[in-house]
Order: C-alpha cells, then structure tokens, then sequence
C-alpha cells in the first residue's frame, strides 16, 4: 500500500487518538441517549413512540427506496434544480469559444448533468457524496491510490456514490497541510459486472470531488435531509398504514351469533356453520343457511385520517422548505397553485445558487480545469446558464398582451387620462415598461409620424400642382418626350 508522507491509516492511530476517537463517539451517543427524555428521564417519548435514536445510512436509504414522501424530499428538489440545459458561458458572442465548445461537447459525451444530478441525490441520502473521476493515467485498481500525475489529463468516466458505497479510509493528520483534516483516501466499493459482485478500490482524494449540502462545524460530513423529518415519517407510516389496515377491518362488519334459547346446536350445525361462514369472508358465497341462529351485523369503525397526515405533510414542508401541494403532488384552486408554484420557484433558484453552483458544478468543472481536460477560460471567469424558471408561457403571454391592449384602449379613449397621469409614467406604472421599452416606443411613433409626413407632404404636392393647359384648336399637341431605357450589357 502506497502512503504519502502525512497519511496515516486509520487501523495505524496512535492510542491518544483513538482515546480522542472513542470520547466523540461516547459524547454522540450521549446526545442521543437524551433525545425524547421529559421529566428528569421519567419519560422517554422517543421510546414510547417507537422513534429511534440512533440513525445511521442504511436508515435513510430504506426510507427513501421504500417510502413515497421521503422520496418525494430527495428527489423532487433534485429534479427541479437540474432540469433543461446546462451550459457555461464565457462570452456573450454568439460563436462559441474554445471553453465553451469544450464544456459542450464533454457534457454531450459523457451527459454530465445526469451525472451531477445523481450525485446530488446521493449527497441528500446521506452526509455526503463523491464524484469519481476516471482518468486515463489509471492501468489497474492500484493506479487509483496514486495520486494524479501531471500533464494533461483526459476523462473517460465519472461515477458518482454515496456515502455507503464510498467510505472514508484515511484523513490528512498534518496540521500545516491545507487539506488538515480532509479525507486523502477513500474505499469505493465497485460493482463488478461480469461476477454480479462488487469489490474495494482504494481512491486517492484527488481523483475524487467531496460534496456535501447541509453542514454546519464539519467540512467533511453534512447533514441528512431526512435525519430532521425521520420521526415526522415514522408517523405517516403508521397513520396511512394503519388506515388501510382499519379499513380492511372495517369495512366488512363482523357478526355477531344469537342462538335461540330453545335451540341445541349439533356438532355437524356447527361445521356446517363454519364452512358458511369461511365461504362467506374467502369465497364468492353471500348466502348464509343456518337455523336457530340470529347473525347481526356488527358497527363499522372507519375514521378518516386525512387531517392527521395533513399535519405531518405541513411539519415536514415547514423543515424542507417544500411546499405542501408540491410534496403531495396535488394542486387545490388555481390562486394556491400560483402562490405555491412561485414559492416554489424561488426555493430552487435558491437552491442553484446556495448548493448546486457554488458546491457542485463550480469545483467540478475547476478540477476539470486544474487537471486541463477543459481549457482555461480566456476571460478567467465563466457563468452557469440555467433554465429560466420564471419564463412566462405563451398562453400568460397572450394573456399579459391581451391586459395591455385593454389598458392602452381604456388610457387613449379617456380626454382626461393624460393630464391626470403623463403616458411615460402611464406606461412604466401600469403596463410595467422598462425604461428603454418606453424609449423604443417614443422612436418607433416618432418614425411612424414621419412616414405618415412624408406621404402626406406627396398627395398635397400632386393635388395644388398646376395641371398643363389644353393646346388651342386645330394646333397640334406636343408631348414630352420619353426616355428610353437602354440595357447595358
């Protein structure tokens, strides 16, 4: 195993370190032993509901492959950051420079954003996630744990993992190196495709990106999106849960058997009864033939449990950030769903420029430039083009336009509309024109008069034009004479 000069594994620590070690972990699971503690620890709510304490990787990952809403808060804000193109931009020139063509075609061939957007998810599951960076200097699993060589570099692949699958082996133990206390080797865990099986590959840090979304003190391990909302997800499970199992109890009644006071049951009755009774609830019989014996329907007990998952949904898209009708995917009235959709908009447009710009793709594409796959940009600098999120369709398009033209009508017909309001402000404050539209405007009827000037300046010249007078009698007229037009060859 190859080692740099201030790595030390994790199996090698020194006993004061795993003395340092051992106290974090004590004082972790102090703080959880305390959760849901009331009444001096008389009380243990966490207990008595059934929430546990301690919650590792494996726990969000059943939630989310399992359970609708916590897929629903990993996935949906995910979808929504990354959708339509994805390009960077240099220059505002229409033709593309090298930068740019390159970031575009490299995108194109190894479909980069997909890549970026699953290791967004992964790094929601759970503390973090990693983008591996396949380069062409690596012969065999041992070149991963070399660092990267010089020289130009070219990238054929990237995979992302999560947490789970890319555990963090060795820590930058020197305190003067920049990188103090930042993983330097990583143990991935590779699927092997022909043996249906998966091996370990030992990956130095700088074939790799650390991306983390949620974290306060650390640099290295975040925070889970589901850890705050876990409990909140435990009680979904049992209200819609036990909702449909209360129905499919309740919905049939049960009966209740009388036996006549007169009446003695034989065994066979009583088989008979039974076999009924099992073809009744198993089988297709609705018919029950019996004597002596009263069956009455039992009370069905069916409550509705819609405003007690409303509750949950409400808590969860208070700690999310989500709203409640994009969570449960309903849309209720058209004046919610445009207030949703615009708070909506803004959280991931807030989540592009808090998370995925800054976290993502600029250290992505920056190591891609380090490692000179992708040129330097000639400017030094480049901008992240997203998808417009507040673009405007065509039919609320048509429909702004069709307000204008009313408002106009409604200001031109009016004698006393502009002498109460001048028509620049008319145009800024009610039909909300920029400044340079309401200069466009002023040019365009300005040149429009002018037309309308000149054309009319032509019919007065022909009507007060004096018209020839007529020849005398018997003298011959003289025309004009006319040109001719010759054709140059």
């Amino acid at each position: 195993m190859e080692r740099t000069k201030h790595s030390k594994p994790i199996k090698d620590l020194t006993s004061k370190q795993i003395q340092t070690l051992s106290s974090m972990v004590m004082a972790r699971a102090g703080l959880a032993a305390q959760l849901g503690m009331q009444y001096g620890g008389d009380r243990d709510i966490y207990q008595a509901l059934g929430y546990k304490k301690d919650l590792t990787y494996t726990d969000y990952w059943t939630q989310y492959s399992r359970q609708d809403i916590a897929k629903a808060i990993i996935d949906r804000p995910v979808k929504a950051t990354w959708q339509g193109q994805l390009e960077l931009i240099e220059s505002e020139d229409a033709q593309k420079t090298e930068f740019e063509q390159a970031w575009y075609d490299l995108n194109n061939r190894l479909k980069l954003r997909s890549l970026l957007a699953r290791v967004d998810r992964l790094t929601g599951i759970g503390r973090y996630g990693v983008l591996l960076l396949g380069l062409d200097d690596v012969q065999d699993q041992e070149g991963f744990l070399r660092p990267v060589n010089g020289g130009a570099r070219k990238l054929l692949y990237v995979k992302p993992f999560g947490e789970y699958s890319a555990k963090i082996d060795t820590y930058e133990i020197n305190p003067s190196n920049p990188r103090y206390g930042m993983p330097l080797i990583y143990s991935v865990q590779v699927a092997d495709v022909a043996s249906g099986s998966s091996s370990t590959v030992r990956v130095h840090q700088s074939r790799m990106l650390h991306i983390l979304e949620d974290h306060l003190e650390s640099e290295v391990m975040g925070i889970p999106k589901l850890e705050a909302v876990f409990n909140r997800l435990y009680d979904l499970e049992k209200l819609v849960g036990g909702d449909a199992e209360m129905f499919w109890r309740g919905a049939r009644p049960g009966y209740q058997g009388n036996v006549d006071k007169d009446y003695t049951m034989t065994q066979d009755t009583k088989d008979d009864l039974k076999e009924q009774i099992d073809e009744y609830e198993n089988g297709l019989r609705r018919i029950l033939v019996n004597e002596g014996i009263d069956l009455k329907a039992l009370a069905q007990q069916i409550a509705d449990p819609t405003g007690h998952v409303d509750m949950q949904l409400t808590m969860i898209s208070a700690v999310t950030g989500i709203p409640k009708r994009i969570l449960s995917g309903s849309e209720r009235g058209e004046l919610a769903s445009t207030q949703d959709s615009g708070e909506w908009k803004t959280y991931v447009q807030g989540r592009r420029e808090d998370h995925a710009e800054p976290h993502i793709i600029r250290p992505f594409v920056d190591k891609l430039i380090e490692l000179k796959i992708l040129p330097k940009p000639e400017t030094k600098d480049y901008r992240v083009d997203w998808l417009d999120l507040f673009s405007i369709s065509e039919k609320e398009r048509v429909e702004i336009g069709k307000s204008r033209a009313n408002a106009i009508r409604e200001y031109t017909t009016n004698p006393m509309a502009e002498a109460l309001i001048p028509a620049d402000l008319f145009l800024e404050s009610c039909l909300g024109y920029t400044q340079g539209q309401i200069d466009l405007a002023k040019k365009m009827r300005s040149e429009g008069i002018t037309e309308e000037q000149k054309s009319l300046m032509e019919d007065i010249k022909e009507i007060t034009e004096p018209t020839p007078s007529p020849a005398p009698v018997g003298q011959p007229v003289v025309k004009a004479p006319v040109k001719k037009k010759v054709a140059v060859k």
